[in-house]
């Protein structure tokens, strides 16, 4: 049954989905808390809280600093275990989002923790800060140090490669290889914690807590990040049918298995995909399903913008596959109104594309490209169009012209769709034309919440 159609029921029960589907994440997010609430109450019921001279205020708050940066790291972990109940309430890029600015923040507490553990202790032992590096890295009078260094460094080293300018610079492969070394930071700080902890080797209850929030972040970490994409390696035995060209360096790869249908995808949702090949099987990157899933087979189409990207087209029939997901929440249950626009640019007309089988009803489609040769999947978009009956523009174009400096601006938005601001909007595309249109939404007066935004945030 078409979820907008006459009857005042199922249009009540589309404003309810939202609050339903975001419960998990607020659950989520009151466990985060609570266990922050208790790691700091633990702390300072064990005795830990001295205030008595500076050194011993110093030396308390770096305790504490380093119990946050800790309990931080495990929660970078468990943020994109891609855990499917909090993905499908939150989307992967909002989870995304999250995991950035809480890397931020482990790494400023692991780094406050580390000053103020040197200068609090250079003052309670008085000596020079050098001094007291130099004992603190001798290995006899604070254990567990090099290793508790080595971790820091590893931590320093992810958030150096995440910075956006550096992170172009560098090859996707190495980008991936560094923040699979965070994991090495979080297992050293264990070493340095648990066993050598001021607070924890003197007060059983805390360190029992600590154990179970490691043991409880590493279970789920090996549940959904190996286990299960082994189970679905097995059972639906993915490989790769065709290898088509696009055209101006764009590949289709349709890929088949057995009962796919289980997979539960739907138009508008990404998996996340490993081809079990030479010189890729150890990497594996987030694409949009281009076709709507017919449960037998599941086609991406990917652009060359990479080193990885740019050699899809080598990739052999026959090739394995596994694929995590499905994820996403850029699907058809965002919609909450009968008219919808849907916005792409560039690659980012693949989940649209998808979408434009799933929506019914008063449908425009805006594809922007700079140029006519660089439209992807021109035919098919006007097949679908001409079958679905959707409305179809093509918006061409450089921004950097003189004739190209409004497209999609707010008042070229009213000129295409006059009521821009009665529709909900699905919008997908590089993450600059994204950001400014979406920008230009608001101008136009569309509600944030009728704004659904597909970042390509991995």
């Amino acid at each position: 049954m078409h979820l907008f159609g006459d009857s005042s029921a199922a249009v009540s029960r589309a404003y309810l989905v939202p609050g339903v589907r975001r419960l998990p994440g607020a659950i989520f997010w009151a466990v985060v808390v609570g266990n922050a609430a208790a790691i700091v109450w633990l702390w300072v019921h064990g005795g830990n809280l001295s205030v008595a001279k500076t050194g011993d205020l110093l030396t308390s708050a770096a305790r504490l600093t380093g119990l946050l940066g800790a309990y931080s790291a495990l929660l970078q972990v468990l943020l994109l275990a891609r855990i499917p109940w909090l993905e499908r309430s939150t989307g992967l890029d909002r989870l995304t989002v999250w995991h950035r600015w809480n890397g931020h923040a482990c790494l400023y507490l692991v780094l406050a923790h580390v000053v103020l553990s040197v200068y609090g202790y250079a003052l309670l032992d008085k000596i020079s800060l050098p001094a007291e590096i130099s004992t603190m890295l001798g290995g006899g009078v604070y254990p567990g140090m090099i290793t508790a260094t080595i971790g820091t460094a590893l931590l320093v080293a992810v958030a150096w490669s995440s910075i956006v300018i550096v992170r172009r610079r560098l090859r996707y492969e190495a980008w991936y290889a560094v923040h699979l070394s965070a994991y090495s930071a979080i297992a050293l700080g264990w070493f340095h914690q648990i066993p050598t902890g001021n607070e924890l080797v003197l007060d059983r209850i805390a360190a029992d807590y600590w154990r179970a929030l490691y043991v409880a972040t590493l279970a789920l970490l090996v549940v959904w990040r190996v286990l299960v994409p082994l189970a679905s390696a097995f059972r639906y035995r993915l490989r790769v049918l065709d290898v088509l060209d696009e055209g101006a360096g764009v590949v289709s790869l349709r890929i088949g298995g057995r009962r796919l249908d289980r997979m539960k995808a739907r138009p508008g949702q990404f998996f996340i995909w490993r081809f079990l090949s030479r010189g890729r099987w150890w990497t594996a990157h987030p694409f949009s399903l281009s076709a709507a899933p017919d449960g037998r087979t599941l086609r991406i189409t990917v652009k060359a913008l990479g080193d990885h990207t740019s050699r899809f087209h080598e990739i052999a029939t026959g090739t394995r596959v596994v694929a995590e997901g499905p994820f996403g929440v850029f699907t058809a249950d965002e919609r909450r109104r009968a008219k919808v626009l849907l916005i792409a640019g560039g690659i980012g007309i693949t989940p649209i594309r998808a979408l434009v089988e799933e929506l019914d009803g008063d449908v425009v489609v805006l594809n922007r490209a700079l140029a006519d040769e660089d439209i992807v999947f021109a035919e098919e978009l006007d097949e679908l169009a001409n079958a679905r009956g959707f409305r179809l523009e093509h918006v061409i174009g450089d921004h950097a012209t003189d004739e190209g400096r409004e497209l999609l601006s707010p008042a070229h938005l009213r000129e295409l769709v006059p009521d821009v601001d009665d529709r909900d909007v699905f919008l997908c595309g590089p993450p600059a034309m994204t950001s400014a249109v979406e920008d230009n939404l608001r101008r136009a007066r569309v509600p944030r919440n009728h704004i659904h935004v597909e970042r390509f945030a991995l």
